[in-house]
């Protein structure tokens, strides 16, 4: 019989538990397929089960690309609001998922720092594919330039300029950047 109560008292304080009770969404770690999986599929369960907002906690080094392009897609497509809080860092694709949110939904902790730059590509093979795979990479850049245009107000040359090396924003720089929302110091605050 104690087992069965110490499995409960277990299962009712899992991390699993609480986060989705909570409507809570953790991004960490590098962007990749496994995670914009796992990242997408608990949203949509959480959009299943109720229209109330969704908080999702952000850090990333970036990584994949169209892996945050599915989760930045998603957050714009559900019907609950979905507010991001960054923390530690968000970068590259990460903050490629930061902005799908809209700016008002757009937070950080006070040691949050962002990277942005364009994006980049290991090119190999035959002539005629690498010049293919240039061109994709343009066209990345592009789409990239528009969109984190689209989600600060700067234009899109002004963001092809930024991102020409990686471009490093602190909270006060990102609020000012258009990047930021609000910086947070408690759950309190949003």
């Amino acid at each position: 019989m104690s087992d069965d109560k110490d499995t409960d008292q277990k299962e009712a304080f899992s991390p699993e538990r609480i986060t989705f009770e909570n409507r809570y969404v953790t991004v960490v770690g590098e962007i990749n397929d496994k995670l914009a999986k796992t990242t997408v599929e608990r949203l949509l369960a959480l959009a299943a089960v109720s229209d109330d907002p969704i908080t999702m906690f952000i850090s990333s080094p970036g990584g994949h690309v169209e892996s945050g392009d599915m989760v930045h897609d998603l957050i714009k497509f559900i019907k609950p609001t979905v507010r991001v809080i960054g923390s530690g860092w968000v970068a590259s694709a990460g903050a490629l998922i930061f902005i799908g949110a809209k700016k008002e939904n757009r937070f950080c902790l006070p040691n949050t720092r962002f990277l942005l730059h364009q994006p980049s590509g290991g090119i190999g093979g035959k002539a005629s594919d690498i010049q293919i795979q240039a061109q994709q990479l343009k066209i990345m850049k592009e789409r990239f330039e528009r969109i984190f245009a689209e989600a600060t107000g700067q234009s899109e040359e002004k963001i092809a300029e930024d991102t020409k090396r990686d471009f490093w924003l602190n909270t006060d720089e990102a609020i000012a950047y258009g990047l930021l929302g609000k910086v947070i110091t408690s759950a309190s605050d949003i």
